[in-house]
């Protein structure tokens, strides 16, 4: 029941706060605060109670739903779903503190928000497949109205063409849905249950088990989750998305609602899918290394500090497709840790975006300079975000990558290591862009206008500190994370190669 708590604290909180008076602003923005506190304080409790010796469920909890069709309310926990469901519920606080100067419909905000934390929660959590698809959809109508309310100038455009690039690669990931379902057995026996689909589709002579099945299915579930990463060419809604949201929307859009599709695509296309995702392995592969390399390029020419900083998140969710398209160990371990690096770094990121922004009211990173003179807590901060971006060993960033990349060179794909070793252009060019930015908004001369221009406050601080402590703690010791859905990733490299004797398995 702790799980279900955990989902449904902030639905129950969204109705507490349209509850309060019209005029009751600050209390609705310190009771939405507090609400986000609890699914964190239950995210650590599982989080550091999980056993992580096995692969299997925990804390699963299985309530029969529409029988008549096999759907039922199952969720759980394994260690993959457990690391970005503690993610989710550590920026829900944090992107609260973040969004406290919002004062247009402020009750309104902070309930969509709080309905969008429910959706977020409950998708990591779900091993229904109907119920995974419900979850998905409830985070697209709070996002809707985040955006295209709260947003900026173009905000209505934006929110449409984010509405309707997820709302296609949902469609196509239904129909999908619905054909495994009809694959799964007799009628009257049929099941969404995703660990029983899973192991159907694993079973040699079952209609799941057919590859030339899994091989169309696959390409359903895999457009519903691009579009969410997103991956080349379902990318264009998230430059307009990051650069019109709030900066807390932005540090939820690359934080987690990008590894939804990420997650989608280890829960779904590797594990339910493995023999239609070791036929796309090589393709999905090439992909990934246009993300890394196409991004990165984008966000070198941009001027506009968010833009950049949504670019550079295609690029490193690149490095993401490449370690899952790897299908061994080191890539696999590598993807799901970048996961869980570039939500905590993008945050960051957006966050310090916003900082600025709140204070020049625009974010032209040609039209600073030399502010590191006067905000120097806010330079450095900032350049750790970077060069933990950039991929600094030592800093988080460089785990996760380092690891992608080895899987990738041994990956079962063709050209490997020749993809793999021009993926690293990223690298470079992410360096470049990084380190250019930072000598233009921060090095040099002062500009006249910013000489009273305020140092970064004690609350901006608090919601980066969190943020900022994870960036170093993981830097030093990826453990941490990597100890938790190790025995996942064995679990799922062993399934894709009994699938497959065209995928290997390195040592």
């Amino acid at each position: 029941m702790l799980l279900t708590w955990m989902i449904f604290i902030p639905l129950i909180g969204m109705v507490l706060v349209l509850l309060l008076p019209r005029d009751q602003d600050n209390a609705a923005r310190w009771l939405t605060f507090a609400i986000t506190l609890l699914p964190l304080l239950i995210a650590v409790f599982l989080f550091t109670n999980y056993d992580n010796s096995e692969a299997g469920i925990q804390h699963e909890l299985t309530i029969p739903w529409i029988e008549s069709f096999g759907i039922s309310y199952h969720i759980g926990l394994d260690g993959l779903s457990v690391t970005l469901v503690l993610l989710t519920a550590l920026l829900g606080p944090i992107c609260v503190g973040a969004s406290w100067k919002i004062n247009k419909g402020v009750k309104a905000y902070m309930a969509l928000f709080l309905l969008l934390e429910t959706g977020m929660i409950g998708f990591f959590c779900a091993l229904d497949l109907f119920l995974f698809y419900v979850f998905f959809e409830l985070t697209l109508l709070p996002m809707y109205f985040l955006v295209g309310i709260w947003g900026g100038e173009r905000r209505e455009y934006a929110a449409i063409k984010f509405f309707l690039y997820t709302l296609f690669g949902s469609v196509l990931m239904l129909v999908a849905m619905i054909a495994v379902y009809l694959k799964s057995g007799e009628a009257g026996a049929r099941t969404f249950d995703i660990i029983k689909l899973t192991q159907l589709a694993q079973t040699a002579g079952h209609p799941l088990a057919d590859p030339d099945f899994q091989k169309i299915v696959f390409l359903g579930f895999f457009v519903g989750f691009a579009v969410k990463v997103p991956i080349f060419p379902f990318h264009t809604w998230l430059p307009d998305a990051h650069v019109q949201a709030p900066t807390a929307i932005s540090v939820i859009l690359a934080g987690i609602l990008l590894k939804m599709g990420t997650y989608g695509l280890v829960r779904i296309n590797v594990t339910m899918l493995p023999e239609g995702m070791a036929a796309s392995a090589g393709w999905l592969a090439i992909l990934a290394v246009v993300n890394i390399i196409y991004g990165s390029l984008c966000a070198l020419f941009q001027t506009d500090f968010k833009k950049m900083v949504a670019y550079s998140s295609i690029g490193h969710m690149g490095f993401v497709i490449l370690g899952i398209a790897a299908l061994n160990k080191p890539g696999i371990t590598g993807a799901i840790l970048q996961m869980f690096n570039h939500g905590v770094i993008s945050g960051m990121l957006f966050l310090l975006v916003g900082v600025i922004y709140d204070r020049a009211h625009h974010r032209d990173i040609n039209g600073f300079g030399g502010l590191g003179a006067k905000m120097p807590v806010y330079t450095g901060i900032t350049t750790l975000a970077f060069m933990a971006s950039l991929g600094l060993p030592g800093l988080s960033g460089f785990v996760g990558e380092a690891l992608s990349l080895l899987g990738a060179f041994d990956g079962a794909f063709d050209n490997a290591k020749f993809l793999t070793i021009l993926s690293t252009i990223g690298i470079v060019i992410g360096a470049a862009y990084f380190l250019w930015t930072l000598q233009r908004i921060f090095l040099g001369q002062l500009n006249p206008k910013y000489e009273e221009i305020e140092e970064i406050n004690a609350r901006e601080i608090a919601t980066l500190l969190p943020l900022g402590v994870l960036t170093i703690l993981l830097g030093v010791w990826p453990h941490f994370i990597i100890d938790m859905f190790d025995q996942n990733v064995d679990a799922i490299v062993k399934a894709v190669n009994a699938s497959s004797k065209a995928v290997g398995i390195l040592p």
